[in-house]
């Protein structure tokens, strides 16, 4: 049976005309829509535009989301939501919290999970004025200089945010991309924009609509796997819980916080993908590939860098993985459109 996953896995990249190069392919200009859609969409392949594409954006061309001045100015009476974890990771595999005063490992109620195991943990989210917002973002990143900070902030919403929480300044950047809309026949069902630091990241995950990933600031670094090698993330269900915080945030969130991770109640469980490609240290790196060599002994995941300007089409159900590097400012910022496939139906987006 593993044999023939494997045959599997190298014929879909052959199909694909990916092979086993581990890169994405590059375009200097933008495809037609007939060739979006006939090259890329219908053959589930990624690729990246190059800047040309958002040479025409005011928040590229005039600089303007590399300027915070002008963004606390224009965002200076909006309230934004914000993402807060202790390390960065926000939707991805924590260590499962024990009951209050108990100790070693017990198991739910439904008896499959053992507490001291493994959980997924959501963010604690705080909604703050834009300005407070962008101030903890950079001041909890290492990018202007060593962090000890004991939170990690993130301001994201999976919710349509762009022209919802940042409506002042939607209009920066293009309310939709032309040929992926002409090619799809519809709007985006969602735009979403992001600002981060070096220290968020985004575990494997697949999304369920075709997403135009657009880096505004900085750059993003994606491992990307297609649909056919979902067995090398051993999805298995965890166990729901959620940050929260045991002490108010101080001015600049970097001291005096502390907190708690608890399981959602009443009790659900969230089907999440195993593998941490990029673990801690060398002991963690060997408990993963001893526990998921499907993923560490298979091809290379195809890896891509998408720099200020530059768009990613990410197919549906493609497994992605993100980490960024800042921009001289200390912070990442991008927008991604939330697009329906040829074969979707759907009167909402499927955010996942």
């Amino acid at each position: 049976m593993e044999k023939a996953v494997r045959n599997l896995w190298v014929e879909a990249r052959e199909l694909m005309r990916q092979g086993d190069l581990g890169g994405v392919e590059r375009l200097d200009s933008p495809p037609s829509p007939l060739r979006f859609l006939r090259e890329y969409v219908s053959a589930n392949r990624p690729f990246i535009v190059s800047g040309a594409a958002t040479r025409h954006w005011p928040a590229i061309s005039h600089s303007l989301w590399s300027n915070d001045d002008y963004l606390c100015n224009a965002l200076r009476n909006c309230t934004v939501s914000v993402h807060l974890t202790p390390n960065g990771r926000a939707d991805a595999l924590a260590p499962l919290p024990l009951p209050s005063g108990g100790e070693g490992e017990s198991i739910t109620k439904d008896g499959t999970q053992k507490r001291g195991g493994l959980c997924f943990a959501s963010a604690c989210v705080r909604s703050m004025e834009f300005p407070e917002a962008l101030q903890l973002i950079k001041a909890t990143g290492r990018a202007l200089g060593p962090s000890t900070a004991s939170v990690v902030a993130y301001a994201q919403q999976q919710d349509n945010c762009l022209p919802g929480e940042y409506a002042a300044v939607a209009g920066d950047v293009e309310a939709h991309i032309p040929w992926a809309s002409e090619a799809l026949g519809c709007l985006p069902e969602a735009v979403n924009l992001w600002i981060g630091n070096d220290r968020s990241q985004t575990s494997f995950h697949k999304d369920h609509y075709e997403n135009l990933y657009v880096v505004i600031t900085g750059e993003k670094h994606f491992l990307l796997l297609p649909p056919t090698e979902v067995h090398r993330l051993y999805i298995c269900p965890y166990l729901a819980a959620r940050y929260t915080l045991s002490s108010a945030l101080l001015d600049t969130g970097t001291g005096g916080l502390r907190f708690d991770l608890e399981v959602e109640e009443p009790e659900r469980q969230v089907p999440w993908c195993s593998v941490d490609p990029y673990p801690p240290s060398p002991e963690d790196l060997a408990v993963q590939m001893s526990s998921f060599p499907l993923y560490f002994d298979g091809p290379r995941p195809f890896e891509c860098t998408v720099k200020a300007g530059e768009i990613l089409y990410l197919p549906s159900m493609w497994f992605h993985h993100v980490r960024q590097t800042p921009d001289s400012n200390g912070q990442t910022i991008a927008v991604n459109y939330c697009m329906l496939g040829p074969h979707q139906y759907s009167p909402s987006p499927q955010l996942f």
